[in-house]
């Protein structure tokens, strides 16, 4: 099955759809962008719409929003990266403190955090896939 990919572009009067090998069309809101690009490709090329994928490659608005909004998206992965560092950091330091005696209540002190949640860290600790020896 073909993929045709398209590039919205921002302009007045709504969205410009540049479609890879096929053409331009246009859409008065980003949400209608992919039916009029499957619309057109259709149209264009004779198709049936069953035939072939749209993927919305990249949407632009203008230089300023659109570097913003790249900035946005690599801080949101490399939270979501120090995120899952931190957790298993955590799981490491959980497992531990249980090597050296310490509770699930004393645990859960030690590292400002309820005795449920260290019993979910440990339980999933437990699991081989997931055990950490070090931090």
């Amino acid at each position: 099955m073909k993929t045709y990919q398209v590039h919205a572009k921002r302009w007045d009067r709504g969205w410009e759809l540049h479609i890879d090998g096929v053409g331009v069309t246009q859409a008065r809101h980003l949400t209608e962008a992919e039916e009029m690009a499957r619309d057109h490709i259709v149209m264009a090329l004779d198709l049936d719409d069953d035939t072939f994928t749209v993927v919305m490659e990249d949407i632009q608005v203008d230089a300023e929003i659109d570097a913003l909004s790249t900035q946005a998206r690599q801080a949101q992965r490399e939270a979501e990266r120090m995120q899952q560092e931190a957790a298993r950091k955590i799981g490491c330091t959980v497992t531990k403190l249980q090597g050296r005696g310490l509770n699930n209540r004393e645990i859960a002190r030690y590292l400002k955090i309820s005795p449920q949640r260290v019993s979910q860290i440990s339980s999933r600790q437990k699991r081989p896939a997931d055990r950490h020896d070090h931090l």
